[in-house]
């Protein structure tokens, strides 16, 4: 094997290696709903969870899907792959939410879904009848980076709750850990695939995620200090 040969093995393993961690990470946070699910079941009511972090992670594991299929960007295989398990995960919480919901939140949910797949019909449609080659790569990656970006910024009001409360209670670690290290690995496949619409967002979901892991440590420290502080005994 030539010297170029061996070293486009080796990159094509690193990248490969990369988008299967990635996919495995995802799948952790794909599962983290299963308890609250748990729940809801359990209860027979959705009670004062929300719907709307699942009908929006839907619409973004669609677009972010359809832009790693051959048809609209070439070599990005492993990004489809974990964004159809995703809106499976997805719309599979959405219809659980719908069934166990009160009349007025489960028309609000439907609607919000029915808006999601016409969003998604409407998006596949032009970018396959209107745009081709590049353009069409473009117009998919554009709106896969808005929506991955959005997606990432949602943690930053949670690390405002920490801030005020000085407790980690409402940001689990394993799930800061996983979203670090799918960040991080999507964001090594696509500096590997030079793929600008896919290391730029997860560059960005990589530093949101060590700033939650460094929140996470600090308070944590902060909460086993103020335990240790002896007590005054008057």
């Amino acid at each position: 094997m030539s010297t170029s040969g061996s070293s486009l093995y080796y990159y094509e393993v690193c990248s490969l290696a990369a988008g299967i961690a990635g996919n495995i990470f995802a799948f952790v946070l794909f599962l983290s709903p299963i308890p609250t699910f748990k729940r809801i079941i359990k209860n027979k009511s959705t009670e004062q969870f929300s719907g709307l972090p699942y009908i929006y992670s839907f619409l973004n594991c669609l677009i972010c899907g359809w832009y790693g299929l051959p048809w609209v960007t070439h070599g990005a295989i492993l990004v489809a792959t974990v964004n159809s398990f995703g809106a499976l995960f997805q719309l599979f919480y959405c219809i659980l939410f719908i069934i166990y919901s009160e009349k007025g939140k489960k028309v609000n949910v439907s609607v919000l879904l029915v808006a999601v797949l016409c969003a998604f019909a409407l998006i596949a449609s032009v970018s396959l009848e209107l745009l081709q080659g590049k353009a069409r790569q473009n117009f998919v990656g554009y709106l896969s980076i808005a929506s991955l970006v959005s997606m990432f910024a949602s943690p930053l009001s949670i690390i405002r709750l920490v801030i005020r409360t000085k407790s980690v209670e409402f940001m689990p670690f394993h799930l800061s850990l996983a979203t670090f290290f799918m960040s991080i690995s999507f964001f090594a496949y696509g500096v590997l695939l030079h793929d600008f619409f896919i290391y730029i967002p997860n560059g960005i979901g990589t530093a949101l995620g060590t700033m939650q892991l460094l929140f996470y440590s600090y308070f944590s420290k902060k909460a086993i200090e103020q335990y240790k502080l002896p007590l005054i005994v008057s």
